[in-house]
């Protein structure tokens, strides 16, 4: 039980930092940035920051631990539909071996976040 807790908030602290607040730190920070990897796969401007947003409350629905059980699996299926395309993108666009197994590596451990959270709710 303890293993599953620790594994499920390592795993969400870096799902937590890498899609949530890494974009919202670009768009405060370095707003000429924030559009740069969407550009490259050619997505209109306007696509970065609803991106950013959907990001954000994605991972503030899973951190909330109050968050109704249906929102949060919202969240991460959300999160995963954002990865899986961030792939088929680079995978079509720029072909960058890369670029394209990083939202894979950051599905894993969303994925990994996600298992543990259920096993820790139907133990818990």
């Amino acid at each position: 039980m303890k293993k599953n807790k620790v594994i499920f908030w390592i795993a969400t602290i870096i799902i937590a930092l890498w899609e949530g607040l890494m974009p919202i730190a670009t768009w405060i920070f370095a707003p000429e940035y924030l559009t740069v990897g969407t550009k490259a796969l050619f997505y209109p401007d306007y696509f970065a920051k609803a991106l950013v947003i959907a990001k954000v409350l994605g991972v503030l629905a899973i951190l909330y631990r109050h968050t109704p059980a249906k929102i949060r699996e919202w969240a991460y299926a959300g999160l995963s539909f954002n990865l899986i395309f961030a792939f088929i993108s680079h995978a079509c666009v720029d072909q960058n071996i890369a670029y394209m197994l990083m939202p894979l590596a950051f599905l894993a451990i969303l994925a990994l976040s996600y298992f543990c959270q259920s096993k820790i709710q139907y133990n818990g």
